[in-house]
């Protein structure tokens, strides 16, 4: 189908262009193609790789959406003028995330945007003269802020159940299987990623500013690569080593190598994409070559006076987090555990879906008591489905004020970022010493 038969189908319905194509644009572009085909639509596709390009275009026509023009990177300016879109959706590798964002501002469309919005505070100033200079705006996608239990905190915290929260103690642990996968991957070099602390904590400590609506002011941190990376495998005892599972008799005895033959989208995506990037997928994860930390430790102090201890593990048996919150008035203890994944590995609705959450309140001078949880299906405690409809669906109020602004995604990364600092110098970081937020 031609491009002028897209425009003509489409001419009531908001525009999208997506720049990234590889393992979570199908994340957007789907839900735009199948429950949101009355309302929105794709009207182009950006990527370094023409091969991704292709195949997100396949995907599109079998999920019943026209083809769309596809443009390489160095064409992302041309996608904008020649496809028109409302907005842009940002899916890129983190470090070419304010590439983009900057951009498509500039060239009059708003902005949806994958964590983290960026990786450092440079980049971070670029958006915010973009926003200011152009009045355009950037959403950022906390999908953990829609899951339900996360939302019955927020709510619970708001109403007062434990008066003024005093202390935050918040562990999160990503399993071999996820956490393992950040280290095959282009995460594993911290120039791409910002490390764990920013890629993947920016979903936490989003959390916690959501949940005490305030703003990180200070930050100490500790970090280490103890269980990735090959010295630490020699330190084990280790002594056959490889560079990827492709082609290698050695990954055959490791299990956590990872075989994307085995896996038809990861094949597709990558494998069948390497000679025009030689990007590899499959790395070892205790091969040389990775700056990024695995065992990380924090504290925070907030502006409301809470202080926050923080942990992330990211080679731990189970999958998911536990999260106390002392107050004036109790505590309130939380524990999720997630199922297993590998991004991009199978089913996305798996992605982050529980296999149980609880929340306990134990209010001063009462018996504890359980607290009942709206049970969603679905990817990341079922926070993807609700997010997707608050993206792409009418518009309704939202009285949980769960929409993520570029000040929001600032506010999260400048946890991270200062930690980085921390990590780096052995210091106290103040956060506005790094970026002054509004708000």
């Amino acid at each position: 189908m031609g491009d002028d038969a897209v425009s003509s189908t489409t001419a009531v319905k908001k525009r999208y262009a997506m720049v990234g194509t590889g393992g979570r644009s199908n994340f957007f572009y789907s839900a735009i193609a199948t429950t949101y085909n009355a309302t929105s639509c794709i009207v182009g596709l950006c990527d370094t790789n023409q091969t991704r390009l292709d195949y997100a275009n396949n995907r599109l026509e079998a999920l019943g959406h026209a083809k769309v023009p596809t443009f390489l990177a160095a064409d992302f300016d041309n996608m904008i003028a020649t496809t028109k879109p409302d907005e842009v959706i940002v899916t890129t590798i983190d470090r070419t995330h304010h590439k983009y964002i900057v951009r498509a501002l500039e060239l009059g469309c708003n902005v949806v945007t994958e964590k983290p919005m960026t990786i450092d505070a440079p980049r971070c100033r670029e958006i915010f003269s973009a926003v200011e200079r152009t009045g355009n705006a950037v959403r950022v996608t906390f999908n953990y802020r829609y899951a339900p239990h996360n939302t019955k905190v927020f709510e619970l915290l708001r109403s007062g159940a434990i008066g003024k929260v005093t202390s935050v103690h918040f562990e999160w642990l990503l399993n071999t299987s996820h956490g393992a996968d950040y280290f095959r991957r282009w995460h594993r070099d911290k120039r791409n990623s910002g490390g764990l602390l920013v890629h993947k904590s920016t979903h936490h400590f989003d959390l916690v500013n959501f949940w005490l609506q305030t703003r990180p002011v200070s930050v100490y941190a500790q970090g280490d690569l103890k269980f990735y990376g090959r010295e630490n495998a020699e330190s084990r005892g280790i002594t056959k080593f490889y560079t990827r599972t492709r082609g290698s008799e050695v990954a055959k005895e490791d299990p956590f190598a990872l075989d994307c033959e085995e896996v038809p989208t990861l094949k597709a995506l990558y494998l069948d994409a390497e000679h025009e990037d030689a990007y590899h997928r499959d790395q070892s994860v205790f091969s040389d070559g990775i700056s990024i930390e695995d065992t990380m430790n924090l504290l925070v102090r907030y502006r409301n006076g809470a202080v926050m201890t923080y942990s992330l593990t990211a080679y731990a048996p189970w999958e998911g987090f536990r999260v106390n919150f002392n107050g004036t008035g109790g505590r309130i203890e939380v524990e999720v555990v997630e199922n297993s994944y590998v991004n991009s590995g199978g089913d996305q609705s798996l992605e982050g879906s529980l296999e149980k959450s609880t929340i306990l309140l134990r209010p001063l001078f009462e018996k504890p008591r359980e607290v009942e949880i709206d049970e969603v299906k679905g990817a990341h405690g079922g926070g993807d489905s609700v997010l997707l409809n608050d993206l792409f669906g009418e518009p309704v109020s939202d009285e949980y004020m769960r929409a993520a602004s570029h000040i929001d995604g600032a506010a999260s990364i400048l946890t991270g970022i200062a930690a980085n600092r921390s990590i780096a110098t052995g210091q106290v970081v103040y956060v506005d010493d790094i970026l002054k937020v509004p708000g």
